[in-house]
């Protein structure tokens, strides 16, 4: 049988270096790669703890790419961190000035609240409950 993962998504921010300093700065992410291109840079990144499923940092470089910055989901949650500890990882965000649209809230799926990165790009924090949680590719 065939075993896919998703490796990575994109994200278009206007600076490298400002994404990298909010999410392994303020976030604690992890810089998994930083490698000039010329006119780019290849820079992926991981959430702590995380082995697989990175953002890629794209720098918008023309109109319509900018254009984009923040409103990639058509406004839209497009993204969704998940977390083994909810009330810890909320804590934190908060304290490092991480803004929440609402008050955290318990949906079939597990606890959830909506927060939005410094670009506009609206996540969902999410601890999803043992039932709802994803299937490893190692398991059948």
């Amino acid at each position: 049988m065939p075993q896919q993962a998703l490796h990575a998504v994109s994200l278009v921010v206007p600076d490298y270096d400002a994404a990298i300093a909010f999410y392994c700065g303020a976030l604690g992410w992890q810089l998994a790669e930083d490698i000039d291109q010329g006119d780019k840079r290849w820079v992926r990144i991981l959430p702590p703890g995380a082995s697989q499923g990175s953002l890629i940092l794209a720098r918008a470089s023309t109109p319509q790419q900018q254009a984009a910055i923040g409103d990639q989901f058509g406004g839209r949650v497009g993204l969704f961190l998940t977390t083994d500890d909810f009330a810890r990882d909320h804590a934190a965000m908060q304290a490092r000035g991480v803004q929440f649209e609402e008050q955290p809230r318990h949906e079939a799926y597990g606890i959830v609240a909506v927060w939005r990165d410094p670009f506009g790009n609206r996540w969902d924090l999410l601890q999803l409950t043992s039932e709802h949680a994803p299937v490893s590719a190692s398991q059948p």
